[in-house]
């Protein structure tokens, strides 16, 4: 980590302070856990901290210690609004540009506030006044672990804050088996083990209380898949109208589009999701080796995050949208047959 940036903002954290954490629109188990656990250490140290989510998370993440705490700017506006603009410092983590907020985002950009950076995503922004972007970490939560550490605070991390932090690495690095997870990333692990978190029974919550809708709606997902074997690519639709036949709820299609890349010889998998509220399909890409689907996201689809992980939406309908995917196929063909 950057040793100018750790001292600067020992600097702004040398007294109390009123500080908001604020994860990406439609968190995840990363955003959620890295804000949770630095808002547990905020208020340890005698910040009044609060933590402001651009809209709700899955319910597979409300038991994390503190989730209950979490204000929801889509519900909660007036109050939240207030928060932000009351802030001496605003914390934003698992996101590097301000567009990932929202409707939280004119609000932000209009705040005359001390912004801190912590994520690990490609091509950051410079809205943040001090910024700790590794591209080379596996989640934010790892991150925030190593930030508190160079703080000279790694004696506070609590099992409250342990939990939180292996959630986020967990599961951005798909249970540890994603490229990006390193032996240091490990060594994080045994020490939040350490430190007292539940590793089997955060699996457990995560990945082994599903609801029946959510099966059948994997089903669902599955029997849509379309297999393009000249291109090593797999692909899934979902629309509006099957998302509300099985009883859709945030968070139920998580990890569907890694079902893809469990087929022989596929190097990239995507689902395209309609949400009807929004007005677009929200895409998620995934690969194997050296194909950069952030390269592909933010080339085609307004989008961008990993090498092997992204995001990216379209405004057209699926139809025109699988097609244009469709048409993009052959110039990558090459890449996606190395």
């Amino acid at each position: 980590m950057n040793f100018e940036h750790i001292n600067a903002l020992k600097e702004l954290l040398s007294s109390p302070k009123k500080i908001v954490v604020i994860p990406h629109k439609n968190p995840d188990g990363d955003a959620i856990g890295s804000t949770l656990a630095l808002w547990h250490y905020l208020n340890i140290k005698g910040h009044k901290a609060v933590i402001v989510s651009p809209n709700d998370f899955p319910k597979f993440l409300k038991w994390m210690p503190g989730a209950n705490q979490i204000l929801n700017f889509e519900n909660k506006n007036s109050i939240c609004k207030k928060k932000l603009e009351e802030a001496d410092i605003i914390f934003t983590l698992d996101f590097n540009h301000l567009g990932r907020v929202g409707q939280m985002t004119k609000t932000l950009e209009a705040l005359d506030t001390a912004f801190v950076m912590v994520d690990h995503h490609q091509e950051p922004s410079d809205y943040a006044q001090i910024m700790f972007s590794d591209v080379n970490m596996s989640s934010t939560c790892e991150m925030v672990y190593h930030l508190i550490s160079n703080l000279g605070d790694a004696d506070l991390i609590d099992h409250q804050m342990a939990n939180c932090i292996y959630t986020g690495i967990m599961t951005d690095t798909g249970s540890f088996k994603f490229r990006g997870t390193t032996g240091t990333t490990h060594r994080v692990i045994a020490d939040l083990i350490d430190k007292g978190a539940e590793g089997t029974e955060i699996h457990h919550r995560i990945y082994d209380t599903n609801a029946p809708s959510r099966l059948h709606l994997l089903g669902r997902a599955l029997n849509n898949m379309v297999i393009l074997k000249e291109f090593n690519t797999a692909y899934i639709t979902l629309s509006q109208e099957e998302l509300d036949n099985y009883n859709y709820v945030k968070g139920d299609t998580e990890g569907f589009v890694n079902y893809g890349l469990t087929l022989e010889g596929v190097r990239f998998a995507v689902i395209f999701i309609e949400n009807k509220e929004e007005g677009i399909l929200k895409i998620s890409f995934r690969s194997v080796g050296d194909f950069s689907v952030n390269d592909f996201a933010r080339k085609h689809f307004e989008g961008g995050g990993h090498t092997n992980a992204a995001g990216g939406k379209s405004e057209k309908s699926i139809p025109e949208t699988t097609s244009y995917f469709l048409s993009l196929l052959p110039q990558y063909k090459k890449l996606l047959n190395a």
